[in-house]
């Protein structure tokens, strides 16, 4: 933002005058960094290296994050508004990505089912929240409102894969329209992939065992134990999901 002016009359200026044509149409400048509200500098040594981030080496960070929460978290504000790092802020960034990514899932392994009883109510507050997604990223960039309007259909795709509403209500078209327009904003609009906890940190590395360990026990149709393997590390924060596939997902609360 400090640089807004005369930065761009700079370039548009040395651009004209050695091609005589201005070199773009638009300009996407973003505002400040700032960190618990204080702006990020290299000479008050609050600034951050990405691979600081998602390692967790600095003096200000309480932990590392994936790239995929540090992505969330810079995606949660305007690309003109100042973006303020604060462990609290990353830590709500990455319980919403997950929150996010979980859906993804789901919604990639979601069928629909034909029905003649469709509920207009329900087909109308689905085609809002595609809506409000496309016009958000057609304002200005506006991937803060376009992430409301995804966690509006990710509350949408679990309602629909708990049973709490049969995805019979909805036309086949209304549907496609959900899950295509819900993984295309992830994927490829923002960028939003699923992604387990890193295998290149020891944590991960552990469960990695564990979940290893837990499928020969699930070979050996040793049940219980792998019941309470399950069970263990649920309790102690770990989420596992068994995919049909075979594949066994964990996420880490």
């Amino acid at each position: 933002m400090d640089l807004k002016f005369p930065h761009h009359e700079c370039e548009i200026a040395q651009a004209v005058g050695a091609n005589g044509k201005s070199p773009v149409k638009y300009w996407l400048h973003s505002n400040m960094l700032t960190v618990n509200g204080q702006k990020m500098s290299k000479s008050l040594g609050n600034s951050f290296l990405p691979r600081e981030l998602f390692t967790g080496n600095h003096p200000l960070l309480e932990r590392g994050y994936s790239p995929m929460a540090v992505r969330f978290f810079m995606l949660q504000s305007h690309y003109s508004s100042t973006l303020d790092f604060s462990n609290d802020a990353l830590n709500a960034a990455e319980k919403g990505y997950k929150k996010l990514a979980n859906s993804l899932v789901i919604a990639k392994n979601l069928e629909h089912t034909a029905s003649n009883h469709i509920n207009s109510s329900f087909v109308s507050q689905v085609a809002q929240a595609v809506q409000d997604a496309y016009a958000a990223m057609s304002d200005d960039f506006n991937t803060a409102k376009t992430i409301a309007a995804l966690f509006e259909m990710s509350a949408i795709i679990n309602s629909l894969k708990a049973g709490t509403v049969d995805v019979g209500t909805l036309d086949t078209a209304t549907f496609q329209q959900l899950k295509a327009t819900y993984m295309a904003m992830m994927e490829d609009v923002l960028g939003l992939k699923e992604e387990n906890e890193s295998s290149n940190t020891t944590l991960g590395k552990v469960i990695d065992v564990v979940i290893g360990l837990r499928k020969i026990v699930r070979a050996d149709r040793n049940y219980a134990l792998s019941d309470k393997i399950r069970n263990d590390l649920q309790a102690a924060g770990v989420q596992l999901k068994d995919g049909k596939d075979g594949e066994i997902r964990y996420t880490i609360e």
